[in-house]
């Protein structure tokens, strides 16, 4: 009689993302698939955040203002594409901390195809702590273009990667400030269309050019929203975090969600109070200061910094928004801390 042994099983190979110590400063990736944005991701995404930008959602209008007959991409859609394409380095994250001086360089329209470099340009391990898991901060610089190589984003954020290893001491000690530099106001008002007809939006809304809100103003959306379709949002933008899928990876036991979700939220809510905004041109600085969960309620408060005029009644506004969300306990906390510059 033959006896034939049965083969030991192969051991699986777990697939999970980086951990801290795998980083180092220059690495860079544009592996993530590039993406045509089509009229169903502009669907989706607008029934989740509820945005009301005129020319995403008036093709006419927006053929006219822009003179192309596709509507535009709202801004938070193309900021979710990169950052999810970005997600590469950040896929076992603890909570993102911030993004820095983000340049919407030129629109996006339904039809491009956005593809993001991401590369990591600072590491920190943080100061162990007892009773919680070793940590460290990445910078990372993302760079998103469309189907001609032109460039439609630049940006940075600052994510925070578990240690593999608690033990381990990597000697990343970079300042995560390198980063922290201001705005270049040229390039902010170059990132405004100079063939953009925006008379033509004037006259096809109820704005004048005495319209624009007085610098010092304040103003606080009355009804909160409610956070739905978190999971859907990540996979449909690209995002690999599994803390926005997987309660067993997030730091609070339960799904966290994605931070672009929270300040798409709040960029509609800006929407509502600035019914003829046209559309957000750059981000100052954005930092997370408290999770968010799907089944919260999120409420916006927007004061106003400045104003630069540019042409035809139009301006460049610096809106200072922050977030709270509410959610079982009914007690609002601070979630969002958001300093923008959006063309009113």
């Amino acid at each position: 009689m033959i006896v034939s042994s049965e083969p030991e099983p192969h051991r699986a190979t777990l697939v999970g993302g980086p951990w801290f110590e795998d980083l180092a400063v220059g690495q860079r990736s544009s592996d993530a698939p590039a993406l045509t944005v089509t009229a169903g991701h502009a669907a989706v995404h607008q029934t989740i955040v509820g945005e009301r930008f005129r020319l995403a959602l008036d093709a006419g209008l927006c053929r006219t203002v822009t003179g192309r007959s596709e509507p535009l991409v709202t801004p938070s859609l193309v900021c979710n594409v990169a950052i999810g394409q970005s997600t590469w380095a950040s896929q076992r994250v603890r909570a993102n901390l911030f993004y820095r001086q983000l340049v919407l360089l030129r629109p996006v329209h339904v039809g491009d195809t956005l593809s993001t470099t991401t590369e990591v340009v600072a590491l920190k391990q943080n100061r162990a702590q007892p009773g919680r898991p070793a940590t460290g901060l990445a910078v990372l610089r993302v760079t998103t273009v469309n189907q001609d190589g032109e460039e439609v984003l630049d940006f940075w954020r600052c994510p925070m990667i578990p240690l593999r290893d608690p033990s381990v001491e990597t000697g990343h000690v970079d300042s995560v400030e390198v980063v922290e530099a201001g705005l270049d106001p040229e390039r902010v008002e170059a990132a405004v269309p100079a063939d953009w007809r925006l008379d033509e939006l004037r006259h096809r809304t109820s704005c004048s050019a005495a319209d624009h809100p007085a610098v010092g103003s304040v103003y606080e959306l009355e009804p909160a929203d409610v956070v739905t379709s978190a999971p859907e949002l990540a996979r449909m933008t690209l995002n690999l975090a599994a803390a926005h899928y997987d309660p067993l990876a997030s730091p609070y036991g339960r799904r966290l969600v994605y931070g672009g979700h929270t300040i798409s939220v709040a960029a509609a809510q800006v929407t509502r109070l600035f019914p003829d905004l046209v559309t957000i041109v750059a981000w100052r600085r954005c930092d997370h200061t408290g999770p968010v969960f799907e089944g919260d309620h999120l409420r916006s408060r927007v004061s106003v910094g400045g104003w630069q005029p540019l042409r035809d009644g139009f301006g460049l506004a610096d809106l200072h928004v922050t977030t709270t969300a509410r959610g079982d306990g009914r007690e609002e906390r601070p979630v969002l801390d958001w300093q923008l510059v959006a063309l009113l």
